[in-house]
């Protein structure tokens, strides 16, 4: 890593989502009686899978988390392809592609908290940084479905690979409380919760320096969204033809995206740090309008 510069991200989209960032983390983890018993909540909600990755373990969990439903599924005595949890998945892929990293997620406000810590930022060189991005993906194939599926261990019940050996969300979502309140399970602290601490500090310490890396570099759950991002319904347009080339959006993207060249890159996560920066106003966000409301917009326009 190379080339030392200060995060100056600013603008008018932040305040905004950063309340649609806390709205969503405490809509998802609003059983707080379990943060204060050291009790996870087992309600009906629970079955249902949230569009982010939050833990299962976390005391305040209300809903599942879709990588650990998947490999469950995949894992199980009945090893069952994911048709529900996939199919969610995707639906969520088509309809939002990656808002559901940039708005929705309790780790990526978590990273993007960090990152506002006045500390000296690091910029990862283009080559290195391109192919790191493709670790995420790797993880989402090997450890989300070809471990789950093909390896069967004696018990008959493959452990979620993900869930178990590297997701650092579950660590501080899950883990860390559950150990601070229950007594027992730190008695039963090892070696593996010591490793799924470290990885978790690292990633922590990294944020401060680069913005999102494991967004960027290890998160599966992204890598799969990555793919609906060109062809989902919620769309990010840039005006070429208006555009001036000052690159400042590219300079705010906090994903590194050449936005003048792939504003729709899989890579974005539709944080809208571009369009507060545009001088111009010349970036667009949302849904497609049907053809009666460009008409409407058009007339009101004229």
């Amino acid at each position: 890593m190379s080339g030392m510069h200060r995060d100056r991200l600013t603008g008018p989209r932040r305040p905004r989502q950063r309340l649609v960032q806390l709205v969503s983390a405490v809509l998802m983890n609003g059983y707080l009686i379990g943060f204060q018993k050291g009790r996870i909540f087992t309600g009906r909600s629970k079955a249902i899978c949230v569009p982010v990755l939050n833990c299962y373990s976390c005391p305040g969990a209300l809903g599942a988390c879709p990588i650990g439903a998947l490999q469950s599924s995949l894992g199980g005595f009945g090893r069952q392809f994911p048709f529900y949890t996939l199919g969610l998945l995707m639906l969520f892929g088509v309809v939002l592609g990656r808002v559901a990293c940039g708005l929705l997620c309790p780790f990526g406000l978590v990273q993007d908290l960090l990152h506002k810590i006045p500390l000296p930022k690091l910029q990862v060189p283009k080559k290195l940084d391109r192919l790191a991005r493709g670790v995420k993906y790797l993880v989402l194939v090997v450890l989300v479905f070809l471990l789950p599926a093909l390896v069967i261990p004696a018990s008959g019940v493959t452990p979620p690979y993900f869930c178990k050996y590297l997701c650092p969300a579950g660590t501080l979502e899950g883990g860390i409380p559950l150990m601070l309140t229950n007594p027992a399970l730190r008695d039963l602290a090892g070696a593996l919760f010591h490793w799924k601490v470290l990885v978790l500090a690292v990633i922590l310490l990294a944020a401060m320096a680069i913005h999102r890396p494991f967004c960027r570099y290890l998160c599966p759950l992204g890598a799969f969204y990555a793919l609906f991002n060109r062809f989902s319904f919620f769309q990010m347009q840039l005006d070429k033809e208006a555009c001036v080339g000052c690159k400042q959006c590219e300079r705010a993207c906090p994903m590194g995206v050449e936005v003048t060249k792939d504003i729709n890159s899989g890579e974005c996560i539709r944080c809208g740090r571009c369009k507060a920066v545009c001088p111009e106003g010349v970036i667009t966000a949302g849904f497609p309008r049907s053809r009666k409301q460009e008409s409407a917009v058009k007339i009101e326009n004229d």
